[in-house]
This record gives structure tokens, sequence and C-alpha cells, in this order.
């Protein structure tokens, strides 16, 4: 769980350098389409929240699609440290980078530090159920061929952890929420390349530094193939978006009910019969 793992150990995950060039390498390689489902997902959540928002700053370590879709915004690379003003913007969006931060908290805390009173953050990152059967067919592979794993994956964030993360660096009425998707592949090998093409790949600190042996890769094609394939010789994938949602505090905000203080049964309220459950 990447947030329990940063909270108890200060060491580097991530080569922010490796991560870069995986970037530069994947700008206009059309590979977008995870940032283009989170792009779907934000503006239908701006659409509900109905607030003209007049100063958007976005994080994001690719810029161009983000750019794309909301001109107006200042786009800022995602840094370890960001380069926001304080206390300048009413809508901060940090865009499918938080996965990849050393330090999510502190990320977090300076998106809230960036905010105007009562402004609206959203944050979009992968979450733990990305990539479950890739793990899975490289971890046997390896295993059966080394006896052993390279370490090929960041540890993604549940959930509940990063929800627990809104609320340590400071934001009002957080909520974290989660979307799975399903991707088909034609082969293990096209997964792939649709990963490099998203600077999705392996950059961990500690990562081998020697090319990967190609009887690893055989046998985990087969594994994906012998163990995740649809009925049409496709093999699935599984992405998870999670998003997060906060508020910079700010004393007109609506606050939380004190539990045990309400005035009416909800029976009542409802105008409906209360029965016992069975046991």
């Amino acid at each position: 769980m990447l947030g329990n793992i940063l909270m108890n150990n200060p060491k580097i995950l991530v080569d922010r350098t490796a991560l870069k060039m995986n970037r530069k390498r994947a700008v206009d390689s059309g590979g977008y389409f995870l940032h283009e489902l989170a792009i779907s997902e934000v503006k239908d959540r701006l659409i509900n929240i109905n607030r003209d928002f007049q100063s958007i700053a976005i994080v994001t370590g690719l810029s161009t699609i983000w750019r794309k879709a909301f001109p107006s915004a200042t786009v800022i690379e995602d840094n370890e440290n960001l380069n926001l003003k304080r206390g300048k913007y009413d809508l901060v969006i940090h865009a499918m980078a938080l996965h990849w931060a050393n330090d999510p908290v502190g990320q977090l805390i300076q998106l809230r530090l960036a905010l105007k009173g009562d402004g609206l953050m959203i944050a979009v990152c992968l979450g733990g159920a990305t990539l479950n059967e890739l793990r899975d067919v490289l971890i046997e592979a390896e295993t059966t061929l080394s006896g052993g794993i390279h370490p090929r994956f960041m540890p993604l964030a549940e959930i509940r952890d990063l929800g627990s993360l809104l609320q340590r660096a400071g934001f009002a009425l957080p909520v974290a929420d989660s979307s799975i998707t399903e991707c088909l592949y034609k082969d293990f090998y096209a997964l792939l390349h649709d990963l490099r093409a998203m600077a999705e790949t392996n950059v961990l600190m500690n990562r081998t530094k020697n090319f990967s042996k190609r009887s690893v890769f055989r046998l985990a094609s087969e594994l994906y193939q012998k163990n995740f394939s649809k009925s049409d010789d496709m093999i699935s994938t599984t992405y998870e978006h999670i998003y997060l949602t906060g508020w910079a505090p700010d004393p007109g905000q609506q606050k939380p009910v004190r539990p045990g203080s309400a005035k009416m049964r909800l029976a009542d309220a409802l105008r409906s019969k209360e029965t016992r459950l069975p046991d």
C-alpha cells in the first residue's frame, strides 16, 4: 500500500529521471486512453458541481492531452516540489501522476495550500487493482525460471489508504471513489507496447538495470493467454482509476452533523413502519 510504505519508509521509490525519459518518449504516441477516461470523468464531476472555476491549475506529467481538455488552465509539471502559487487557484487537478509520487501526502498538502478558501481539488491516479493480471504472470514466470522476482511494479495504493491521505493533508469534505475498466488486447506483447506508449512502465529506483530474459516474457505470455484469455482469444487487463475530491477549508462550508444529534427517528421521517431484522 503506497501510502503506508511512504509514511513509514522515507526511501525514494521512483527514479524521476527515468520517468521523465519515459514520458518524453510517450509524447504524441497516441497512447492516452487512460488519460481520456480520467478527463471525461473529471469533466462530468465538474458539471455536477455547477460552479464557475476561473483560476485552474493542472498537475501532470503528460501535459498535451490535459492542456487540450482544459485550454484555460495553467499546467504544472508533477515534480516533488510543485510550482504552484499559494492561495491562487479555485480548482486544482492532479492528473494521473499521484501514483508516481515519492511523497503523495506532500503533493496533496501542496495542492491544498495552492487553493483559495473553499477551492476544489480533484486528483485521479491509478489504483491497486491496476494490472493485477500482469503482476501475477510475471511473478509466476520469474519464480519458475529464476527462483525469485525483480522489482517491476510500483506498489499502487488502495482506495482506503488514499482516502486517509486526504484527511492527513487537511482537506475538508474528503471523498475517495474508484472506477474499474477492463481492456482487451490481442496478446501479451500488445499490452506491454501500450504501457510504454502511456509511460507507465517500470521506473522503480531499485529496478534491475539489465534486460530481462526473453524466456521470462515467453512464459509470462503463455501464462497470460492460459489464465486471462477471453473466448475470442483476446487477453483481459484491469485498470483502476481512483478519484480523490477535497475542498480547502473555509468557515462558510457545510459541517458534518454531530453523531446522535438528530431530532427525529429515520423511520418517522420516512413515514414507514420499522421492523426487526431476522437474526
